[in-house]
This record gives C-alpha cells, sequence and structure tokens, in this order.
C-alpha cells in the first residue's frame, strides 16, 4: 500500500456507515455506537497507523467524538421523513460536524504548541490558528457520502424487511 498525503489520509468509509446507522437505529444506538466507534478508529488511525503525531490525540479523539456523536442525532430526527428531506438533514449534520471540529481545532491551533510547525515551537496566535483550523472544512467532503449511505439504508430495509431495528 501507499500513505496518501494529509489531509487525504483521513479520509475513511466511516461517514457512509453512521450516516446509515443514525436512520436504522435507535438514537441511544446510533449515538453511543458513533461515539465510541469514532474514538476507536482515530485511536487506531494515530497510534496504529501513524497518520499524526500521538500529542494529536488530545484534541483529535474528543473533538471527533464531539462532532460525530451529535451528528447522528441530527440526522436521527430526519429518518422517518422522505429520502430527499433525509439527504439535506444529512447535510445539515455534516455542515453541523464541520463547524465543531473548526471551533475545536481554531483556539487549540491558535494558543498551543502542540500542532505549530515553525523551528522552537510557540503557539500561533489567533491568525495562524484559524488559517490551520480552516482546513477542518475539507470535511464537507463527507457530503459524498451521502448517497453510500442512502444505498446502505436502503439495502437494509429491503434485505431485513423493515424500516428501522429499534
Amino acid at each position: 500500500g501507499f500513505t496518501l498525503p494529509y489531509p487525504l489520509g483521513e479520509i475513511t468509509a466511516a461517514p457512509a456507515f453512521y450516516l446509515a446507522i443514525a436512520v436504522l437505529f435507535s438514537r441511544k444506538v446510533s449515538f453511543w455506537s458513533t461515539a465510541i466507534g469514532s474514538a476507536i478508529g482515530e485511536s487506531v488511525n494515530i497510534f496504529v497507523f501513524g497518520e499524526a503525531p500521538s500529542i494529536w490525540a488530545l484534541t483529535f479523539v474528543p473533538g471527533i467524538v464531539l462532532a460525530r456523536a451529535p451528528e447522528v442525532l441530527i440526522i436521527h430526527r430526519f429518518r422517518d421523513k422522505a429520502r430527499r428531506i433525509l439527504a439535506y438533514g444529512m447535510v445539515l449534520a455534516t455542515i453541523y460536524e464541520t463547524v465543531v471540529f473548526f471551533l475545536i481545532d481554531w483556539p487549540v491551533y491558535s494558543f498551543t504548541a502542540f500542532y505549530c510547525i515553525q523551528p522552537g515551537c510557540s503557539s500561533s496566535g489567533l491568525v495562524q490558528g484559524f488559517w490551520f483550523a480552516s482546513f477542518d472544512f475539507a470535511t464537507l467532503i463527507d457530503i459524498a457520502w451521502i448517497p453510500v449511505a442512502l444505498i446502505l439504508i436502503v439495502a437494509a430495509q429491503r434485505a431485513f424487511r423493515v424500516q428501522h431495528f429499534d
């Protein structure tokens, strides 16, 4: 295999699955499976595959949980709506996720030395922190997983002849 350059190495198929889980399962199952799965997945990504320095786990792991677990709650509210409305709900939830990542990362990148790239590491300041955090808006690429999630939802509903697994 080969390693993709940052941030492409961060792209996974996880959004397709947690978007589908949010529709197919109860609010509690959706929330906790996404929270736990995201924490484990991000930890493995950092500590096993080395996609980021270990120190980044201090914000990456809680950050992904704070962004994704509530994201499924947003989607869950749209699960009984028409497919088009459900898809819009998924877009809204992905925007929420992106904004949460940004709001966490901006102050962290601005006021800590963990993420600086200059020799002698010092905190970046608000403008440079804003610049670094702005790369979080690439998370909107997760919108591309919505059609895959909808296919997974329809396939599961047809295969098991159920609307939801609650």
